[in-house]
């Protein structure tokens, strides 16, 4: 079994044909899926897939590019929704100092509340750490919360290994499958294998042999075996792997089926 820690199931993209691209995915092999929230906005939707299809996973939070059109009732609404829906972990949340336009103070603000309520719940964040890696490590070494997963990692070694510190793990999907993206390709060789989960980010992120279309969560497997084939071990022993790192880092996960 593999585990998707990274699909936003609940997009428009998927609103054509959602039953069958999570069938797909669950023939493919794909166990569990974890459903991140982007605003408060789509937070019911997120509800909704996860309530209608057997292994997805909610998280919810306010991703940094949706915060121009938050407000602080967003985040009361984060903490009742916590609590009524007991999810996986808060997220998407986090910074990203590429897209424009952007305030770089409002996404700081943000994060740092949603860290503080993952905090008083005890639960792991899904971060997004575009162009922001330095940035979020310092808001996470002043709010220490239960470890999760840096999705879409792209920094360097010695950043990676902060976040291990910390407890996280790090996410790895199609922009590791692309032949010229050689520091993510080098990390993903090179890095503990116990420091690494598996996403797709769908429909975004799509792998090398998809480029240009719609990623779904059906891809995941071809993922594990790029990363399989990277550091030269089994498929078998990947999908082990992640899937271990995943549940221990989501504790979560072990009540969902």
């Amino acid at each position: 079994m593999l585990v998707d820690t990274h699909c936003h199931l609940d997009a428009v993209e998927f609103d054509v044909d959602r039953a069958a691209v999570a069938a797909a995915a669950v023939q493919a092999g794909v166990g569990l899926i974890v459903v991140p929230a982007v605003e408060r906005a789509n937070f019911g939707a997120v509800a909704s897939v996860c309530r209608d299809y057997s292994g997805c996973a909610a998280a919810y939070g306010i991703h940094p590019m949706f915060v121009q059109r938050a407000c602080e009732a967003d985040l009361d609404a984060l903490r009742e929704t916590v609590l009524r829906e007991h999810p996986l972990a808060i997220g998407e949340i986090g910074l990203d100092h590429f897209a424009e336009p952007r305030d770089e103070a409002q996404q700081a603000f943000y994060f740092g509340e949603q860290l503080q309520i993952a905090r008083a719940n005890s639960l792991p964040v899904l971060l997004h750490v575009r162009r922001a890696i330095d940035p979020v490590l310092k808001q996470l070494r002043l709010c220490r919360v239960r470890g999760g997963v840096a999705h879409a990692f792209n920094g360097s070694r010695q950043q990676a290994d902060e976040f291990i510190k910390l407890g996280f793990k790090l996410g790895f999907g199609g922009a590791m499958t692309f032949p010229r993206a050689s520091r993510i390709r080098e990390l993903a060789a090179t890095l503990p294998l116990d420091a690494i989960v598996l996403e797709t980010d769908a429909p975004d992120i799509p792998p090398e042999w998809n480029d240009g279309a719609r990623n779904t969560p059906e891809q995941l497997p071809r993922i594990a075996q790029t990363l399989a084939d990277l550091r030269g071990i089994a498929f078998e022993e990947v999908a082990d792997a992640t899937t271990r790192n995943a549940t221990a880092v989501l504790p979560g996960l072990a009540r969902i089926h």
